[in-house]
Order: structure tokens, then C-alpha cells, then sequence
């Protein structure tokens, strides 16, 4: 049967003219896309992100804008029932369409469906959207609200006076955040389409897996808004497989079920376990037609009691796998400047990290589709908070029936994906109650308040995604508890921020055992390749005013630099500063992840702070703005090896345990060689042996007791798999690096061309601790911050970024190594 082709779609993206009447400016604006990207193109303002310009540009997110078009309509575009579809309007706007108003939001997470059915006209007609002052609505419901709501101190940093964000809904991280700059964005980002119906319109399609012996069930859940009552034709392909219906629908919403059987199914697997096939469904809803892929698999959390509380894990096609991943955040402060390319280039240094899951953190956005979709190319599980985000929220009926859309519409638009593996409420709110003095003096009401709107969200997931998790919280200790159990280990996910926020050791890690840690880090400065795109060289200096406000983090260089007189000999200039601040940050989160992951099955999960940066700064990323591999995105790679050894000391350091972990799904061998290494050279083996570890299993290998050591003596490591290959190297220092009387080293390069691939040599005459190599050109090498050893050379493979293609040429003239040895 054809699918008749009644419905239609005009899509009106594109030129728009964008004036702010009380500041007397008229230029253009290309939607979807936001203002701060329009006054950047016509040379208007400066760029935010250089120097101190944050605050040159405020008056941007304080200004009301209008942006409007005009636009043709043939006669057949308007032969029907018409809905003016638009998507994430950021955020106080009024909608204006040939003169009339026809909407109004508030709501930046929000589809705003509207029903313009006789209100447009053959020929010319115009749609108008003036944007109100967010900050000004925001503060004047706080102000109107029965009892306070503060907003998070985040809002302050660096003097800002702070915005009423949890009154509005649009990304909190808009205003600033610890890491953030305060850009307030105006604009639209999604859909802007006038849609045509013969009689209705798809609104969601969803899909539900039932998973047998040799066969998967899809039960496709399809929403269709009627404007009136009648007869509409639906088609679903999948699988070579056509369902073709002819249904009655209502006037308003209709939902249809059809189920389809996919026999011998090809399995999705989360990066790392397996391939992630995905099968193409096709809704054709007379005319209208949309595309998902569908993963299948069968995803489960186990929160069941065991010997030490509950236990916190996630069972991906009947396997329990350790969740290794950070967290993420916008990918930049100006909303235009995220693209697909920009997307997939984060993403795809995440899976080449070996990482397997990221946390979507409730105080930035719900992201496009296409993230989404490359997550479940990529292989890459979401835990997907809802944005709400480390300070309290308004729980009156206006605010609820906001958000009830809210949740309701992104459940729908995504619990297709393969990608997402839980729902969680929020980040930090109820945990937020003890932050805040009105909070803490009343805390039984802002308990209150706060269970009105969690309760609602986790009955609009239990609804809507009955086959999906719900948790309250991140950090929580399970449903309905609204104790503060930031400091709780033995049950539900953990925050661990005492090392950095409290300025603690990195042993502090090794005195907590999460079952779930999802949230810790430790910051370094930017790469000063990025540090010179926002400075001048004046500036360069970690108090300088600009390097202090490129710093959210109250105090934050003070204890980046504290912290390294700890670790290391203090740098001799700025440049080998922030070299060695990389190098600091990669250790901690290393020290943190090799112990959690050492002691599986009671850590099954570990996602630091953060993956990337939303503009240049420092901050607890990885990834510098703009995606470059700072030092720990390499070390991550590194400690998130599936099968990895790992040197875990005792509480008073006596005896060093080596532990091996095993992340795969079959059992395997390993050939562990453990070596007494001095800085000047000289080694011995202390342990050669080979062990046996089971599937999804941690086992300790050897204790070797740091007596046994010398003054200058480390532990170096390797292991080989049963063909000889080897698998991986580390390595362990008793003491501080600062302990070390450190030997200049000589390292030699050479690079060869190899299979289509760049590759460069590293070879020293002595030992020389995270010897990094850097070439002017985008990508990343195989690895890097390497110990190399007399007598053993590595071969680093140069992966281009943006699917680029180079050769040892194109690198050779611009290459840089350096080492900790010259640090000082």
C-alpha cells in the first residue's frame, strides 16, 4: 500500500532581521542561532571570551531583542491544518505571526506546538519573535514567590551580582557556574517549521523492547494530534518489515501501538563490549515521515541489598559492566557555535578514551538529536539528569504544569535511544538544602517543596519509560531518602569533592569506596596554546586579572599551585606552570579511578568531572574548549584500559598491592613484570609471574613491600597477554615526585609513515617521567605523558582530528617533547 502525501513542511531556518529598539541596533541573524553569534558576525561586540569582555558584554542577556522575516506561502503550503513548530525559544519570548500574537513562552526545553490554522496567508507573511529581559522575569517571580528561593552561589563568581535562574527554564549554566561564563543567550536552537496536515500530525514515536531467546519484540508507540475526527494512514518500516495501518483518530491526542519481531537480532553493546548495530525505523504518517535508529538491548540497574548495603550497577545484556566516563556539559557558551562536527569530535575523544558512559549534568541542556544518535553510533551510554541543577526550584502550579511538558516532551523525543541508560532527577538539589541559610532554617518546607517536584518527574518517567530507572538524585541514597549522602559509600552514587574543594591529599580518595562515584575532579589551567587565544602575554600569570577571570572557582589557582608545592618542585616559569598543573590533574584522577575500579564488584561505576569546557578556561575538563586532549584525556585513556594493573598502597603505605582488573566478558591471562626502577636508570624485576582473572573481575596479583625499595626507586610494570603481546605499562612512586633528584634526560625522536598513519618514535637515555609530545596540528597521539625507559622506545601513532588526513611530514617541523625533568 503507498502512503498517501498530504502533509507537508516549510521550513523557515534561515535570514532573520534581528534590532534591540532601546540600544537603536538593526542587523541580521541567521535561525536557528542566538544573538551573541549575530553581534559577533556584523563586528558589534568583542569576543566574549578574550581577556575580561564578559563584562563588557553583559549588557547582551539585559537588552530585549526582536528578530523577524517575512516569508512566502504558496496556496498548496496552506491547504490544511497548520502548526508553527518551534523549538527551544530561548527563552521569555512572545510570537508574533503576521501582526497577531499566537504564543507565548517560557520555556527553552519546551516544542512549542502552535495551532496557526487560517492565520497565514497565500503570498508574503511575517513571524515575529521579541524576546524578553530573562534576568528581569526571572527576578521578578522571585521576588512575587510566598517564601525564598536563593539561587546557587555559582552566580557570583568573580563579583557577578547572580540571576534568579531556578524562576525560568532554560540552561542554569547560561548564567556562569564555577567553571562558566555568563553569556545569558538569546536566540532559537531548534525546529522552526510550518507544518502541514490533511488531517494530523506525528507529535512522538516511541519504542519498547521485549527481549526473548533468539528474538527482540518492538512495541512502536506512535502520538498523533488530530485536529479533528477522522481516518489517517500510518506506516512503520523496520527490518525490511512494513506495518501499514489505517486509523481513526479524535480531535487532540491519539496513541497507537503496533508491535513488530525482529528475529535473530543483532545486539547493541556499550563501546568496548561489542558492536552497536543500529536498525532504521521509518514513521510515515501521510506524508510526513521521521527516522530513528534503534539499538536493541536489554539494559537493567541492580539496586538490590548485598553483604555491604545496596548494591549500584548496570546489567547491559545480562553482563554487569563497570560505567567508566565523565561528565558533560554545553559544549559552548554561545549556542551557535555547537555544531554536528563540533559534537562528534568531543564524543569521539571520549570513546577514544575508552570510555563507555557520560553524565548529562542537570544545570546545562537536553541536547539535539543528533548527539544523541552519535552516542548510539558510538557506542556511548547517557545518564541523562533532568535540568535542575545545586539550588532549589518553585513547586506552584504554573512552574509544575511548565515543567510537566518539559519532561513529558524529552522523554518521548528520547527514550528511543539505545544511548540512554537512566533518568535522573536532578544534580545536587536536595543535597543544596544545607548550602544556603533560608534553606537550612526551614529545611522541613524546602523538604517539601522539593519531594512536589521530584515526585512529579519520576511519575512522568514511570509513565512514559516504564522500562527505564529513575534516581532522584545525583548525588542520592535511594528513593524517598532526602539525607545529605554526599559522604555515603555504601549505597547509590557518590560526589567526592573533599580532595579538590577541601584541599585534601590524593590518598583521600583511597579512604572512601563508592559503589557509584559520579561525580569528583581536580583542575588545571588551559593549554597555553588556548591560554594565548584569550591573553596577551602580560597577562600570562595565574593572578593576573585576565587568568583570574578566566577562574570560576573561588581560590582556584591559589590551590592548583598549593597544591603542586605538595607534589612537585615549583616550575620555573608560567609555561612550564601549566604543563606541570596538566600533569597534576591527570595524577589525581588517575590515583582516584585505578583504586575505585581495583576494587570491583563494589565500584561499578566512575565518571569524573568533567569532559569538556564550555570556553577557554581552567577548569576540571579534560578536554580543553575546542577539543584538544589535555594531559589527563590521555591518562584517562590509560586508566580506563579494559584490562589494566593497577599499584594500590596501604593505609600507612608499607605494602603496595598490585591489582588486575578485567572489564571484558571472557576470562583472560595475563604476564605481569614488575620492575624496581631508579630515576638515574638502573632497574631490577622484583615480580614476574602470570595470573588468571575471570570475566568481569578484579584480583590482586602481588604485594611487594616498599622496604624493599630504595631512596630513588619507582615501579614500573607491564603486562602481557598469553600471545606476548603486551597489553599495557604503569607505573607507581612511594613519594611525592618532588622527592626525586630527577636526571635531566636526552629524548631522541624519529617518525616514519606507517599504514596511512603518522608515527613517531620516542626513545631516552634515561628515565623521563610524562614525556608529552605536540605538534601544531589538530589530533592526538596513540599516547602520550609517557614514562620512558633506557633501552625501550615507544612508537606513538598520531590520530588526526575532523577526519583530516597528514603524514610524518606535515608534523615533523613542529613537533615539541618535553618532560617532568625540566619542569624546574
Amino acid at each position: 500500500m503507498t502512503i498517501p502525501s498530504f502533509n507537508t513542511a516549510l521550513d523557515l531556518s534561515g535570514a532573520y532581521g534581528l534590532t534591540a529598539p532601546s540600544r537603536n541596533i538593526t542587523t541580521a541573524i541567521t535561525l536557528p542561532g542566538d544573538v551573541h553569534g549575530a553581534l559577533l558576525a556584523a563586528d558589534l561586540i568583542p569576543d566574549p571570551y578574550f581577556g575580561e569582555n564578559e563584562k563588557v558584554v553583559m549588557w547582551v542577556g539585559e537588552t530585549e531583542w526582536h528578530v523577524e522575516r517575512r516569508f512566502d506561502a504558496s496556496a498548496a503550503d496552506i491547504d490544511g491544518y497548520l502548526t508553527l513548530t518551534l523549538s527551544e525559544v530561548d527563552c521569555i519570548a512572545t510570537i508574533l505571526l503576521n501582526g497577531e500574537v499566537v504564543a507565548r513562552t517560557d520555556n527553552s526545553f519546551v516544542r512549542h506546538d502552535i495551532d496557526v490554522t487560517g492565520k497565514v496567508h497565500q503570498g508574503e507573511n511575517t513571524l515575529r519573535i521579541e524576546f524578553g529581559v530573562a534576568p528581569d522575569v526571572a527576578k521578578a517571580r522571585s521576588d512575587a514567590h510566598p517564601f525564598p528561593i536563593p539561587f546557587t552561589y555559582n552566580y557570583q563568581t568573580n563579583g557577578l551580582k547572580g540571576i534568579h535562574m531556578n524562576f525560568i527554564r532554560k540552561a542554569a549554566c547560561h548564567a556562569g557556574w564555577d567553571w562558566g561564563i555568563c553569556t545569558m543567550p538569546v536566540g532559537v536552537y531548534g525546529t522552526m517549521s510550518l507544518r502541514k496536515a490533511h488531517l494530523a500530525r506525528q507529535d512522538s514515536v516511541e519504542v519498547e523492547q521485549t527481549h526473548g531467546t533468539n528474538s527482540v519484540e518492538l512495541s512502536i508507540k506512535t502520538r498523533v494530534f488530530a485536529f479533528a475526527h477522522g481516518e489517517v494512514e500510518l506506516e512503520h518500516r523496520i527490518d525490511g518489515q512494513i506495518i501499514t495501518d489505517k486509523v481513526v483518530v479524535q480531535k487532540g491526542e491519539n496513541v497507537f501501538t503496533h508491535n513488530v519481531t525482529i528475529q535473530s537480532p543483532k545486539i547493541w553493546w556499550p563501546a568496548g563490549q561489542g558492536a552497536q548495530p543500529l536498525y532504521e525505523l521509518t514513521t510515515n504518517l501521510e506524508g510526513e515521515v521521521t527516522t530513528r535508529k534503534i539499538g536493541l538491548r536489554k539494559l537493567e540497574w541492580i539496586i538490590e541489598k548485598d553483604e555491604i548495603d545496596h548494591t549500584f550497577k548496570c546489567r547491559i545484556n545480562g553482563r554487569d559492566i563497570t560505567m567508566m566516563g565523565a561528565n558533560w556539559i554545553p559544549a559552548d557558551a554561545i549556542p551557535s557555535r555547537i555544531t554536528p562536527a563540533v559534537i562528534r569530535d568531543l564524543l569521539e575523544s571520549a570513546k577514544a578514551a575508552n570510555m563507555n558512559m557520560l553524565r548529562i549534568w542537570g544545570g546545562g541542556q537536553y541536547e539535539p538529536d543528533y548527539f544523541y544518535e552519535l552516542c548510539d553510533e558510538l557506542g556511548i551510554l547517557l545518564w541523562h539528569d533532568f535540568m535542575f541543577s545545586c539550588m532549589s526550584y518553585p513547586s506552584d502550579r504554573d512552574f509544575l504544569a511548565s515543567v510537566e511538558t518539559e519532561i513529558t516532551q524529552q522523554v518521548r523525543r528520547l527514550s528511543h535511544h539505545a544511548s540512554i541508560a537512566l533518568w535522573c532527577g536532578d544534580n545536587e538539589v536536595i543535597g543544596s538544602l544545607n548550602w544556603y541559610p533560608e534553606t537550612r532554617a526551614e529545611k522541613e518546607r524546602y523538604i517539601a517543596n522539593y519531594d512536589r517536584l521530584n515526585s512529579m518527574l519520576h511519575r512522568i518517567v514511570e509513565d512514559e519509560d516504564p522500562s527505564r530507572r529513575f534516581w532522584p538524585s545525583s548525588p542520592s541514597l535511594g528513593y524517598m531518602d532526602f539525607s545529605d549522602g554526599w559522604h555515603s559509600d555504601t549505597r547509590g552514587d557518590l560526589h567526592y569533592w573533599d580532595v579538590w574543594h577541601s584541599a585534601k591529599s590524593f590518598d583521600a580518595y583511597r579512604t572512601v569506596n563508592p559503589r557509584f562515584a559520579s561525580e569528583f575532579g581536580f583542575q588545571s589551567f588551559t593549554s597555553m596554546n588556548v591560554i594565548e587565544t584569550f591573553s596577551e602575554e602580560k597577562d600570562r600569570n595565574p593572578s593576573s586579572p585576565v587568568m583570574e577571570n578566566h577562574q570560576r572557582n573561588n581560590g582556584g589557582n591559589a590551590r592548583i599551585i598549593e597544591t603542586m608545592t605538595r607534589y612537585f618542585r615549583f616550575p620555573r616559569d608560567f609555561d612550564q606552570m601549566v604543563f606541570l598543573s596538566q600533569i597534576q590533574q591527570g595524577l589525581a584522577i588517575k590515583t582516584a579511578i585505578e583504586y575505585w575500579r581495583s576494587t570491583k564488584p563494589r565500584c561499578m561505576g566512575t565518571l569524573y568531572w568533567q569532559i569538556n569546557d564550555i570556553w577557554p578556561v581552567a577548569s576540571w575538563s579534560s578536554l580543553d574548549y575546542g577539543g584538544q586532549w589535555k594531559l589527563m584525556h590521555h591518562m584517562a585513556k590509560r586508566f580506563f584500559r579494559l584490562v589494566n594493573v593497577v599499584a594500590v598502597p596501604n593505609a600507612d603505605g608499607s605494602e603496595i598491592t598490585l591489582r588486575a582488573i578485567n572489564d571484558t566478558g571472557r576470562p583472560i591471562s595475563i604476564a605481569l613484570e614488575v620492575t624496581a626502577a631508579k630515576v638515574t636508570g638502573e632497574s631490577r624485576v622484583v615480580f614476574s609471574g602470570n595470573s588468571a582473572i575471570s570475566a568481569d573481575a578484579a584480583i590482586s596479583v602481588t604485594t611487594i613491600a616498599a622496604a624493599d625499595l630504595v631512596a630513588d626507586e619507582f615501579l614500573y610494570f607491564t603486562w602481557k597477554d598469553a600471545s606476548g603481546k603486551i597489553l599495557g605499562e604503569n607505573d607507581y612512586f612511594p613519594k611525592p615526585y618532588k622527592a626525586y633528584e630527577l636526571v635531566q634526560p636526552t629524548i631522541s625522536s624519529s617518525w616514519s609513515d606507517r599504514d596511512g598513519q603518522a608515527v613517531l618514535t620516542l626513545s631516552s637515555d634515561k628515565p623521563a617521567f610524562f614525556a608529552t609530545a605536540s605538534v601544531n596540528v589538530p589530533g592526538y597521539f596513540s599516547d602520550n605523558a609517557v614514562t620512558l625507559l633506557p633501552g625501550r622506545p615507544v612508537e606513538l601513532t598520531f590520530i588526526p582530528r575532523h577526519g583530516a588526513a597528514v603524514t610524518a611530514a606535515d608534523l615533523s617541523a613542529s613537533l615539541s617533547v618535553r618532560n617532568l625533568a625540566e619542569t624546574f
